[in-house]
This record gives C-alpha cells, sequence and structure tokens, in this order.
C-alpha cells in the first residue's frame, strides 16, 4: 500500500525496537536445600521401588518415585527437573546398567514428570484437579495414561539396546515399567498435591476422632483382605476386596478428597504388602501378574473415590452458593430482607421467653442523596456508596448484631440487649465513620429506631414505627440541608 506525499507512515515507538536479555537467577540457599532434599527422596523411594524389581533389575510394578516427581513438578514448578535427573541417574547407576543407559533412564524419567506436569497444568487446572471430576478424568487419561509411557520407552529401549534388557521380553517388561509408574501416578501424586497445597484442612476434636476411626476401620478390613488377619470363608474366589469399598465412599462423602487419596494409599501399602506375601485375593500365580492385578484394582478404586469427592465438594458449595444467595444481599454482603425478617421474629421469641427484663432495639437507616449521587456520579458510584455504608456497618456493629439490607438505600441494624441510647449511640458512631472516610462522594444517613416491647410487640410493628421516626428525621434533616447549602450541590 502507497502512501500520499503529505502522508506519513506510521512509526513503531523505539522502546520496542530493543531485546532485553536476562541472566538465569542463581538459585538461594533455601533452593538448593529443596533441590538436595528432593533428589534424596526420590532415589530412597526409587531404590525401595527397584527392591521389588521382579520382571528386570530396572522395571519395577511398584514405582512411587513416578508420583513423586509429577506432585514436585506440579507444587514446586518445572525447575524441579535437575533434582529428580540426579535422584534416577544415582538409583539407576547403583543398581543395574552402564552409565549410558543409566542416563538415559534417569532423562525418561524427568520427562515423564515434566510432561505428565505441563499435561495437567494444561489441560486439568494444574495443583487443582481434583476440584472437578473432568479434571480428575483429564488427570488420568494425560497425567497417569499418557505420560507414563515416556519412561518405560525410553529407559527399556537403552537398556535393550545396551544389551541389558532382552527383546524378546520387551513387551512384558515394558508393562510391568508403565503400570509402575502409573499406580505411582494414581496413588502417591494426588497424596502430595492435596496435602501441600491451600487451603489447609481446619479439623475439630470429633472430625478428627471421625478420620482416625475410619483409617483404623479401613486397616483393619485391608489387612482382613489382603493380609489374612482373620481367615475368610471360600477359597480366595470370592470378591472380598470390595469390602474395602465403603470406608473409601465414608471418606469421599464425609471427609473430602484429602481423606480419599489418604485412605487409597493406606489401602495400596496394606494390599501390595498382602500380595507379595501370596495372600489376599489378587495373589494368584506368579508376583509380578498379582501386583498387576492389585494395580488395575487400586486404579479403578482411586479415581472412583477422587471423582465421587469432588461431585460432593462441588454439591457442597452450590448448597453454600444457595444458602448465602438466601440469606447474604448480593451488592453489599449484608444480610438481606429474608435474613433480617427471620433474624427478627427471632430476636422477639427470645425476649418473650426472657420475660419483661429483656428488651432490644430495631434501627432503619437510610443513605441520605442517594439519587443525587446516581444522577451526578453514576450508578456504579452509587452503588460503591451503598458498598461503603456496609462496610460502615459491619465494622460499628457487634458480633451478635444483625445488619441487613432493608432495600433500595435503606438498611436495618438488629440490636440485641440494646436500650434507645445505645442504638443512637450506633448511629451516631456510624455516622462518624462516614464523615471520616475521605473517599468522595461524603456520606450520611438518617435513622430511626424502635424499641421492644415499648414501639411493638410484632416485627411489623417495630419496623413501621422505626419507619415513621426515620421519615421524621430525613425530612428534617433535608430541610436543614436545602437551607445552608445552594440547590443542587451535594455535600
Amino acid at each position: 500500500m502507497r502512501t500520499s506525499v503529505n502522508e506519513e507512515a506510521p512509526r513503531a515507538p523505539l522502546k520496542r525496537m530493543h531485546w532485553e536479555f536476562a541472566l538465569p537467577k542463581f538459585p538461594t540457599s533455601t533452593e538448593w536445600l529443596t533441590l538436595a532434599a528432593l533428589a534424596g527422596v526420590y532415589f530412597a523411594a526409587a531404590k525401595l521401588g527397584l527392591g521389588f524389581a521382579i520382571v528386570h533389575p530396572s522395571a519395577s510394578a511398584i514405582w512411587p518415585p513416578a508420583g513423586i516427581a509429577l506432585a514436585a513438578f506440579l507444587v514446586l514448578g518445572l525447575e524441579m527437573w535437575p533434582a529428580i535427573f540426579l535422584g534416577a541417574l544415582l538409583a539407576n547407576l547403583t543398581t543395574y546398567g552402564s552409565l549410558a543407559t543409566s542416563l538415559c533412564v534417569g532423562v525418561g524419567n524427568t520427562l515423564e514428570g515434566l510432561l505428565g506436569a505441563m499435561l495437567v497444568n494444561r489441560y486439568a487446572h494444574g495443583p487443582k484437579f481434583f476440584i472437578r471430576p473432568s479434571d480428575i478424568v483429564m488427570f488420568t487419561g494425560l497425567a497417569v495414561g499418557l505420560s507414563t509411557t515416556v519412561s518405560p520407552t525410553v529407559g527399556l529401549t537403552s537398556l535393550a539396546l545396551g544389551g541389558f534388557a532382552p527383546w524378546k521380553d520387551y513387551g512384558n517388561i515394558w508393562l510391568t515399567w508403565w503400570l509402575g509408574d502409573a499406580a505411582g501416578d494414581l496413588i502417591v501424586a494426588p497424596v502430595l498435591v492435596l496435602w501441600s497445597t491451600a487451603p489447609r484442612p481446619r479439623w475439630h476434636r470429633r472430625r478428627l476422632l471421625e478420620a482416625a476411626t475410619l483409617v483404623i476401620g479401613l486397616s483393619l478390613v485391608a489387612l482382613i483382605v489382603f493380609d489374612g488377619l482373620v481367615p475368610l470363608p471360600g477359597d480366595g474366589r470370592l470378591p472380598v476386596q470390595f469390602l474395602c469399598a465403603p470406608f473409601l465412599f465414608w471418606a469421599a462423602f464425609r471427609l473430602g478428597r484429602r481423606a480419599v487419596a489418604t485412605c487409597v494409599l493406606v489401602l495400596a501399602f496394606i494390599a501390595i504388602v498382602g500380595t507379595l506375601r501370596g495372600l489376599g485375593p489378587f495373589a494368584r500365580g506368579p508376583a509380578n501378574v498379582s501386583l498387576l492385578l492389585l494395580h488395575g484394582f487400586l486404579a479403578v478404586q482411586a479415581v472412583t473415590m477422587l471423582a465421587a469427592a469432588a461431585v460432593v465438594w462441588q454439591y457442597r458449595e452450590a448448597q453454600e452458593r444457595l444458602r448465602r444467595q438466601a440469606v447474604k444481599d448480593e451488592l453489599t454482603g449484608l444480610a438481606n430482607y429474608r435474613c433480617m425478617m427471620s433474624s427478627l421474629e427471632a430476636e422477639i421469641r427470645r425476649a418473650q421467653r426472657a420475660g419483661a427484663g429483656r428488651g432490644f432495639s430495631t434501627a432503619l437507616l437510610d443513605m441520605d442523596r442517594l439519587k443525587q449521587i446516581n444522577d451526578h456520579y453514576g450508578h456504579l458510584v452509587g452503588n460503591r456508596a451503598l458498598c461503603r455504608v456496609a462496610e460502615c456497618l459491619r465494622a460499628s456493629c457487634r458480633v451478635t448484631d444483625t445488619a441487613a439490607r432493608f432495600g433500595g438505600d435503606e438498611f436495618a441494624i438488629i440490636l440485641p440487649e440494646t436500650s434507645e441510647t445505645g442504638a443512637r449511640q450506633l448511629v451516631e458512631r456510624i455516622n462518624a465513620r462516614l464523615m471520616a472516610d475521605e473517599e468522595s462522594p461524603r456520606l450520611s444517613v438518617s435513622a430511626g429506631v424502635a424499641v421492644y416491647p415499648r414501639d411493638g410487640a410484632t416485627a411489623e410493628k417495630l419496623l413501621t414505627s422505626a419507619d415513621r421516626e426515620l421519615y421524621r428525621n430525613k425530612a428534617a434533616a433535608r430541610a436543614a440541608t436545602a437551607a445552608a447549602a445552594p440547590v443542587g450541590e451535594l455535600v
């Protein structure tokens, strides 16, 4: 496209023409300690897992390091890869193979964790994959199913090329390696991620007792089913493994996702130990085959129960949102009209039970000049003004008081065991807070006070009495403002 003589082609700002180069940040002492600790944990877990290797010294059906690596990348970040690589390299160097094959296995283990974390971050909301059932499914398919193919493929191929694994057993070794990694991701990673991320659970004594009862009950049943603690009828063909399912449902419906992940880990530990001893419903034939069958059972239980816990959490969140909508004003966050009327009637019943010695006050407040504020500044500023009044009410009221939005620009406060004098002093404090607020425009409220039972024995009569006084005071204030300020000016 050509430009005319008098036209000047647009020029890019000079500040966008330069390149910025930044040197990589050198790890701090804390980060070095974190890397060293993670490498040590991974190394110890890898040596433990390789101790159960059956079909090949480098392939184990029990591989918790895969879950440790995935959880570390999700919680601490992808920059933790040197620790995972170092731990994997040392574990393989001290077990089987050459330096070259150990390097390849270490690279495969590291790439597997990195790929799993990147896929979960991209498609399953990262460390929050346990919140929605759809994210749990994505986590299972991408991290547990897909990314875990990297390590057995890279590692086993390098071992076979180096002469440390027979090609004829490639399929069997690969399957064992993959199932061990998948089980680690599905059983170990959720526990570590859930207990490492906020918000932390705040359990009271009864909830802690329930959790302890759950874990003890699950452990006893798991020991009976998988470790022969109590002889069971039949010849091992009965599906007794499902006796553990009620405890997992209990965790899902009562205690949440952390409890489910923890119970699955406890169940997996007991079941694996029993199966390796040749006990339990999955001890059929070679130990490796038994472990593979057990992993299938544990995978189904973990995915099902984590998804059930997510559904329960979503249901409770929806309930809580509906409850808040039923009792809270959406704009100000104060109690709404329905909640205010319920609190007022409840206070009347308490006063009636206590007798003539107990009374209370009700104050109705009306924001001054809201219409003029809306006309002059706009409705967004008007809404903000309502919120500022609500903030003053929250800051001025006691915990036992009920501050509510009565409707429009009116608010109500129910003040248990408060005299008329105390109610009027509260209104003065609210106006003082509003006057001290430097945000524009300046705000104030007019108020009317009613005292139970002097001004009425029912909610309707109390509100009517307070409303009448409110409008008398508002009319007087409007007249005084009109006399003191020019017409149309907001003060």
